[in-house]
């Protein structure tokens, strides 16, 4: 028998681990060579991708099944790609009065607009160029044009604004999609440059439809579209899109406490700025219809003394001399009173329906003949001696009556 001293035992057991544990090595390193890896070509030449199972085995695939986007991202990423060009930055100047009461030039708002036409035409919100003295037109490529307001319709906020494409350059315009066939739910992309930064896009959905808005003291706009997609300051006027790049919207305002996005903002149905575009090109205003008559709005005091059977609708006080209201039948009133500095007929009709819609206020009015012409025909519901009459009255033009 050998004897082996104790430094000769521990030598000899390192020398053996140290020869096992190379083996094993050696042994994994040939079987990882032996399979594809991710990243690598396979035999057959094809990529190949994988990942780990729960028992911590790769299971590799051809890299041709993997996706860098998902089917809803490549949608967005195709939509901005080819619209976000057509979206401008609209900035103004105003008048300012200084201290020595002397007009000077003054920063204005900004704001979003759509190109239209390849012809220079932008369709934004009123409120954007509104008390402007100067438009600048804000180009995807850092050019600036100054632009020229060529019509408004402050009640719907809209607005058209024109600008000379340089030249060389074809301008990308967005198409006009059918605001009608939007549903809650909908997926909407919105483009805009809100708080300056340029062509940003969000996403959303349809959170709501058929919105009555006011928003100035006489008018509501109707059927408006509500949106969580994320609008700022800076939005207002840029499009809002469906999933295939289609303008169904123009955004025009957020409810929020804090002035921030939290999530309920509003757009202008597009079928209402298709309605009244071509008009603003063309007359550089919408023309409407009008009761050709004097209508006061009914208020406690009035209700009160008069003994009206309700509190609500517009009293019929004055109407032309064979105007068209009187030919439709409507009565104007006939006892005079004095409120203030003006002067009532009472016991007139008091006008309570106009175009299918009710008529609480002269607000309600403006509201239901916004998109009636004059020279149409609306059917409206009076109350007369405490019965309902319906009449078909032809209506005027609004400027012309109101300017009376």
């Amino acid at each position: 028998m050998k004897l082996y001293s104790r430094g000769q035992l521990i030598f000899f057991s390192v020398l053996s681990v140290l020869i096992a544990g190379t083996a094993v090595l050696g042994a994994r390193y040939a079987a990882g060579r032996a399979a594809p890896v991710p990243g690598e070509t396979a035999p057959g030449g094809s990529p190949v991708s994988g990942e780990r199972d729960s028992g911590q085995n790769v299971r590799s695939y051809p890299a041709a099944d993997i996706q860098p986007y998902s089917a809803d991202e490549r949608e967005n990423i195709t939509v901005y790609e080819q619209y976000n060009e057509a979206v401008v930055n609209i900035t103004t100047e105003i008048v300012a009065i200084n201290w020595f009461l002397e007009p000077v030039p003054q920063n204005g708002g900004s704001g979003s607009g759509s190109i239209i036409d390849t012809r220079g035409y932008v369709l934004t919100n009123y409120h954007v160029i509104e008390k402007a003295y100067k438009v600048f037109i804000n180009l995807f490529d850092g050019s600036q044009m100054e632009g020229t307001v060529v019509g408004t319709d402050p009640e719907n906020d809209l607005a058209v604004v024109q600008f000379t494409p340089p030249r060389g350059i074809t301008l990308k315009t967005i198409p006009y999609g059918d605001s009608s066939l939007v549903k809650v739910g909908q997926k909407v992309l919105a483009i805009g440059n809100p708080f300056a930064l340029e062509r940003t896009l969000t996403v959303g959905i349809v959170s709501g439809l058929g919105r009555p808005i006011q928003i100035s003291r006489q008018n509501i706009v109707r059927d408006m579209i509500q949106t969580d997609a994320s609008i700022n300051p800076g939005n207002s006027g840029g499009p809002l899109l469906d999933a295939q790049g289609r303008m169904i919207g123009i955004n025009t305002m957020i409810y929020s406490p804090s002035g921030g996005s939290v999530g309920i903002g509003f757009a202008v149905p597009v079928n209402t700025a298709k309605r009244v575009v071509a008009e603003l090109i063309e007359h550089g205003k919408v023309r409407r219809g009008w009761i050709d008559a004097t209508v006061v709005q009914l208020f406690p005091a009035l209700v009160q003394y008069a003994k009206l059977p309700v509190s609500e609708g517009l009293l019929i006080s004055r109407t032309r001399r064979n105007g068209l209201a009187e030919r439709a039948g409507l009565r104007q009133g006939q006892e005079p009173v004095r409120y203030g500095s003006s002067v009532i007929y009472l016991g007139g009709d008091i006008l309570t329906m106009a175009d299918g819609m009710k008529i609480a206020t002269l607000t309600d009015l403006y509201s239901a003949l916004e998109d009636n012409k004059p020279g149409e025909q609306v059917e409206v519901e009076v109350l007369r001696g405490g019965r309902s009459v319906k009449l078909r009255v032809t209506l005027a033009d609004r400027e012309e009556v109101l300017n009376q």
